[in-house]
């Protein structure tokens, strides 16, 4: 059964399920995809597991009793022990499918890898665009208000010139009578 059947079986979350499995370092079987996989024993290990918490048992101090099958065997396989061949051929068997499990995850682990790599790639790629487009748009305001201070400037010399001639000084008309007083 899958992590969502056993928390439901023992009534707690998946997550909790899972952090149980790690932090007790329990033998718990994973299907092809990486997810946790557990047996009838798993699952009465796990009960004791949630009694031991339920009596207050910190959980550094959870015991369990840990079963004595071969890590390659399953339940359903017996070995009988005059068969030593048949032993070495099953252990064989499962070690080659072990390895077999372990390739593919490390295939599925490189590709996610990749695919995580050019996820970042593109986003720097999207990022440094984003940055040009906004310097782009900066230079180009910058440029338009260069250009209306050139023009500002350029009105500003024009009236000026304008302006110029018409400031001459006029002098007085010279009267064609002297005064009285004029020596």
């Amino acid at each position: 059964m899958n992590t969502t059947d056993a928390a439901n079986k023992l009534g707690v979350s998946t997550k909790t399920v899972q952090r149980w499995v790690k932090q007790l370092q329990l033998p718990a079987s994973r299907n092809e995809l990486g997810h946790y996989f557990f047996t009838d024993e798993d699952i009465a290990v796990l009960k004791e597991v949630k009694e031991q918490l339920k009596k207050g048992t910190p959980m550094q101090n959870v015991t369990v009793a840990r079963p004595k099958k071969s890590f390659f065997i399953k339940k359903n396989e017996t070995v009988q022990a005059k068969a030593p061949e048949h032993l070495n051929a099953l252990i064989e068997e499962k070690l080659e499918q072990f390895l077999q499990h372990e390739q593919l995850e490390r295939e599925l682990l490189q590709k996610k890898i990749a695919e995580l790599e050019r996820k970042l790639e593109q986003k720097a790629d999207e990022v440094v665009s984003y940055q040009l487009l906004q310097q782009r748009r900066e230079l180009e305001e910058e440029r338009q208000q260069i250009k209306n201070l050139e023009r500002k400037i350029s009105e500003l010399e024009n009236s000026k010139d304008k302006k110029e001639p018409a400031v001459k000084r006029e002098e007085k008309p010279k009267s064609k009578f002297k005064s009285i007083f004029s020596f």
